[in-house]
């Protein structure tokens, strides 16, 4: 696919994995290729290309040239991306230590993963315990009606809820998989009775109380 877009005179071709080549009507050689950082965000591409390249953008979207395609990462990324999960405000200095890049490789690798939606922020890691939600709870939600006017309505009626840290949309003989968070048991039954409860759509309630963690990532 090789299509042409006035008043640039400039064709757009697809060469492979995050590779455009650009060709200026008037001269067979190809132009200067320019990289494209794939992000999937909402089921949509943000693509960023060199500036004279960006105004062909939509219609290259709309005609398929521009496929969505997987973050292409090697190893030093990878190193880069376990790194920063164990420690986000490490230093670049220290985090291209550890990954054996220089420092100015190394910044641009977390850049280019960052620009890319790879790394989607930095966030801090709360000690639950010490914030007085020493109590953990996995609840299996089953819901009569399937239809998303149902499930737009328990997510609603969830979503107000400080103890439901996660809500998720499954597969199985339930709907929905929440963790809870409260300060203790007698709290969970409030949340229980007051807000599962009292939400109309929910059929079944299973809770799996968590005694202990061996392994979570997120702490």
């Amino acid at each position: 696919m090789n299509p042409k877009f006035a008043p640039d005179a400039i064709s757009i071709r697809l060469l492979g994995p995050g590779v455009i080549e650009e060709t200026k009507a008037n001269n067979t050689s190809p132009a200067k290729s320019s990289k494209v950082i794939h992000c999937a965000r909402h089921g949509f591409q943000r693509i960023i290309l060199r500036e004279k390249s960006r105004n062909v953008l939509s219609l290259l979207l709309k005609k398929g040239v521009l496929m969505q395609q997987k973050a292409v990462m090697d190893s030093k990324d990878k190193r880069i991306l376990q790194e920063l999960s164990a420690d986000g405000r490490i230093s670049n200095a220290e985090l291209a230590k550890r990954v054996a890049l220089s420092p100015s490789s190394c910044l641009r690798r977390v850049q280019e993963l960052e620009r890319s939606g790879v790394i989607r922020g930095y966030r801090a890691v709360l000690d639950a315990g010490r914030l007085g939600l020493g109590f953990t709870a996995y609840v299996a939600v089953g819901i009569a009606d399937h239809s998303k006017s149902s499930q737009r309505a328990f997510e609603e009626a969830i979503s107000g809820s400080d103890a439901v840290r996660e809500c998720h949309n499954v597969t199985g003989n339930f709907e929905y998989l929440l963790r809870v968070e409260c300060s203790d048991l007698a709290a969970y039954k409030v949340f229980h009775s007051d807000v599962l409860r009292q939400t109309p759509q929910v059929t079944l309630i299973n809770s799996y109380v968590v005694m202990e963690s061996p392994k979570d990532l997120r702490a």
